[in-house]
């Protein structure tokens, strides 16, 4: 069944495309959710009418979201979480935990699902994360991922009290 889309879904393609999908996904899923139009003769004329409405709407979400990568490319999002001793985590770090890390340090909302983590974070370390924002724009981030429950470690105070009794030990002794 051939549907024009007219929101962003990922795998099918941008508004304005016209997709052959199944014919359940498109009556349950996407034309409920306002997310595709059946094609007809009257939706096709009206897709070419707002065809250049929508490309300058789509170079104001590019240029929009060229902009929020270029905020967000290289930035680092530090999780300070508990840990086992080998470093293993209690839980998880999740791409809805990341998503609402950027809310609350970008005023930034993403969807979590296009949080792309190449593997489950369960362990202490630095991760590279992908947030696909718009069409084919991107940005990396670094998630940091620390131990809340490590102390300070004592710094080690030479002894050399220690090492003066063990000599007058020694020298006793002989």
């Amino acid at each position: 069944m051939k549907v024009i889309l007219t929101e962003e879904v990922l795998g099918l393609g941008e508004p304005g495309k016209v997709v052959d999908v199944a014919p359940g996904y498109a009556r349950n899923f996407l034309v409920p959710r306002k997310l595709a139009v059946y094609v007809n003769s009257g939706n096709a004329k009206e897709l070419e009418h707002n065809k250049k409405r929508l490309e300058r709407k789509n170079a104001r979400l590019n240029a929009a979201a060229l902009g929020v990568a270029d905020r967000l490319n290289g930035q680092t999002l530090t999780f300070d979480v508990k840990a086992g001793k080998e470093g293993k985590l209690y839980g998880s770090i999740t791409s809805a935990d990341i998503a609402e890390k950027l809310k609350a340090l970008f005023d930034l909302t993403v969807d979590r699902r296009k949080i792309t983590l190449s593997d489950s974070i369960r362990n202490l370390g630095t991760f590279t994360v992908i947030v696909h924002l718009i069409g084919e724009t991107k940005a990396t981030l670094n998630v940091v991922v620390t131990d809340s429950t490590i102390t300070a470690v004592p710094t080690p105070v030479a002894a050399p009290v220690v090492t003066e009794v063990v000599e007058e030990i020694a020298a006793t002794e002989e």
